[in-house]
């Protein structure tokens, strides 16, 4: 008997995953412009209304973590496949030898297409040093990787639109390469661990791994990359969100204009102390900032607590421990803190 065309065992890998993912890109596009209808009718079978606060408080919540997880799935997806084409090796090789201004913003530039928080930045970060890079071209790729990664712009364009996102975008870059640029003037490097100067003095050799892999297999690391990072952040993510909505359902709005109010000169420093011991990723944070533009805070401080929360978190600074003496990172600290403090004045006067 003729076999069947369809039989799994004779459908070649990449058709498999051709038909996989003509099944869930339109599945994911059409529960992501249903979130609204959802919401409302567990809200509704709940016996709540959004006219009281935990009613609003339950909807924000049923409404964005489907919504952030969605986004946040696509972007980790398609950029695990483009990492398949851009390895950390060939990235370190592209910033070797690169000069001052033009290193930092290559630096900067190459962030943003590698999804890492704070903390799996700093691995690559001393990767990079060990290649040889200057220092402070290293520093700005550290600053930027976790702070403009795709995530944190596709999900403020999906969330508060482009204007945002590119004022988004533009704000952290420029952290990011003054940044670089200041603490590579500064001439610190021999506040690196001694191991580290140790290695840096080597020559790295690049391999490319990737460069020969099937389209099925890049999907296939495109879907490692899902599993690997939202498996790890999504408990991250519904907490964000649990805290935002609380926010947005409970929290008064005199309060919060009291805190990051434009009017207060004091709520941009706050903000920014306030984001350091807080520990997550963009997609973990997003939430709380819309919640907290929801009820009137300033544009530039909420910025600024966002940065300070992606940038300045405690643990990665005790990652960086292992590589930076303390008054390495005492002056990245304080370099990064003042340019977003610059960040959040300055757009609270403009807009």
């Amino acid at each position: 008997m003729r076999s069947s065309a369809l039989n799994p065992s004779k459908v070649s890998p990449l058709m498999r995953w051709l038909l996989a993912l003509g099944l869930l890109v339109p599945a994911w596009w059409w529960s992501y412009t249903h979130l609204t209808g959802f919401a409302d009718a567990v809200l509704h079978q709940l016996g709540l209304t959004r006219q009281t606060s935990l009613g609003e408080a339950v909807h924000f919540f049923l409404f964005d973590t489907p919504k952030v997880l969605l986004l946040l799935t696509g972007v980790v997806f398609v950029m695990g496949v483009v990492q398949t084409f851009f390895a950390p090796e060939r990235t370190r090789a592209m910033l070797a030898g690169k000069r001052e201004g033009v290193g930092n913003i290559l630096a900067a530039l190459l962030g943003i297409v590698t999804p890492f928080c704070s903390c799996s930045a700093v691995p690559l970060f001393i990767g990079i040093l060990s290649a040889g890079v200057p220092l402070g071209v290293t520093f700005s790729f550290l600053i930027s990787a976790p702070m403009v990664n795709e995530v944190a712009l596709v999900m403020l364009m999906g969330l508060f639109g482009w204007k945002v996102a590119a004022l988004y975008l533009v704000l952290g870059l420029t952290v990011a390469i003054v940044a670089g640029i200041v603490i590579g003037r500064l001439g610190m490097e021999r506040y690196l661990e001694d191991w580290v100067q140790a290695v840096a003095k080597g020559q790295g050799s690049a391999s490319y791994e990737g460069d020969g892999l099937t389209w099925a297999e890049r999907f296939q690391a495109g879907a490692n990359h899902v599993r690997e990072i939202v498996g790890k952040v999504w408990p991250y993510v519904v907490a964000g969100i649990a805290l935002g909505a609380g926010i947005h359902g409970y929290v008064p709005e005199d309060f919060m204009a009291a805190i990051m109010g434009r009017d207060a000169w004091w709520s941009v420093p706050v903000a920014v102390l306030l984001g350091v011991p807080m520990y997550t990723n963009a997609a973990g944070v997003i939430p709380i900032v819309q919640a907290l533009l929801g009820k009137g805070a300033a544009l530039g401080t909420v910025l600024a607590f966002m940065m300070s929360v992606i940038a300045l978190s405690a643990p990665e600074m005790i990652i960086l421990r292992k590589a930076l003496k303390p008054r390495l990172i005492a002056t990245f600290a304080g370099v990064v803190a003042l340019g977003i403090l610059l960040v959040g004045y300055i757009f609270n006067l403009v807009l």
